[in-house]
């Protein structure tokens, strides 16, 4: 296994580079990796006025159409104009030769985030709250009109699932290090029932919306911002419904961060029907979407990306390669509960 460069950063070099493109905020700068960004390495860093996020992509031979951190410095720079709460984006930097990778700096925002989705410490009302903002914060998000916010060109036309069915298939081919049965079964499924017609509506997708990429205000909980938008595209908003339900299924934990066994009505927690239901309502929809082929798809992505990952910390550049080889162990998982949600009614 090679040494791993992703968790640390040349401070000098970034240093000089912050006191030439944002000389209000001053240094000193000391910086701390986060826990998040396991895909493209995440710092806090700390000056002596001010703090910052810096977001990197990873060192090492990346996959094709990875680690896109210029697209999510882009659709977070087009959503500060509307009500969907996102950091400001300070500069995106694409010469890898200033710090030794591309990347960009942006707002520290404040706030609590949930690795657990039980929102564990909360009473029943703040918990209800927490979910209500995560609903609601998806439902705006998929009434922002991309022309009007200047993201018109943000993803190509057409059937949105057999795009990122097309594109995930090659990425989790490029970072195969074993033959997994049920994968290749759900694969199978999804090649035999991918939709032939034109999704509803085309919205900005998200395509990792889940409690753990969301910010809340410590007092009042309210939505205060979205992160990791490294999977954004304009796409069919179905797609984030399906990932926000798919991480639920999981077992509770670090690694399955899901809600697989929890009595949900009793901690204030909606369960599936009731977040389609509340989703659908914010948006004014005459009927719930069908999710028949959303959920199974998001599945089989999950365990593609996690496959990469895995494969970045066999290779020794994962952000995390312990936690790397930790969810690594998820792919089988996900591609069972993939094949066990097909013909499942969510609605």
């Amino acid at each position: 296994m090679t040494k791993n460069i992703s968790n640390t950063l040349d401070i000098e070099k970034v240093t000089s580079a912050l006191a030439k493109r944002l000389p209000d905020k001053k240094g000193p700068w000391r910086y701390e990796k986060t826990l998040f960004g396991q895909s493209n390495p995440t710092f806090i860093l700390t000056g002596k006025n001010s703090k910052l996020v810096l977001r990197k992509k990873p060192s090492g031979n990346l996959l094709k159409s990875a680690h896109m951190i210029e697209r999510e410095f882009k659709v977070m720079s087009a959503l500060k104009i509307t009500d969907l709460p996102v950091p400001e984006m300070y500069f995106l930097c694409e010469d890898e030769s200033e710090i030794g990778a591309p990347y960009f700096v942006m707002e520290y925002v404040e706030g609590h985030s949930f690795l657990d989705p039980r929102a564990l410490g909360l009473n029943i009302d703040s918990r209800k709250k927490v979910y209500q903002e995560n609903i609601k914060g998806l439902a705006k998000l998929h009434k922002v009109c991309p022309k009007k916010v200047g993201l018109s060109d943000f993803g190509k036309s057409g059937n949105y699932f057999l795009r990122q069915f097309s594109r995930w298939s090659v990425q989790y081919e490029n970072s195969k290090t074993e033959f997994i049965e049920p994968l290749e079964n759900l694969i199978k499924w999804l090649e035999q029932n991918l939709p032939t017609d034109q999704e509803d509506s085309t919205t900005i997708v998200h395509g990792d919306w889940r409690i753990d990429n969301l910010l809340f205000d410590k007092n009042n909980f309210e939505l205060v911002g979205v992160f990791d938008w490294e999977l954004s595209t304009l796409g069919d908003p179905k797609a984030d419904l399906a990932t926000q339900i798919m991480q639920w299924s999981m077992d509770v934990g670090e690694e399955g961060r899901g809600l697989n066994g929890v009595n949900r009505k009793e901690m204030g927690i909606p369960d599936d029907k009731e977040f389609i239901e509340q989703y659908s309502k914010f948006l004014n929809l005459n009927q719930a979407p069908n999710l028949t082929f959303a959920i199974p798809f998001c599945y089989f992505r999950m365990a593609a990306i996690l496959q990469g990952v895995k494969k970045r910390a066999l290779d020794g550049n994962a952000s995390n390669p312990e936690h790397g080889l930790k969810m690594g162990a998820y792919i089988k998982k996900y591609a069972i509960k993939g094949l066990e949600s097909i013909n499942r009614v969510f609605i």
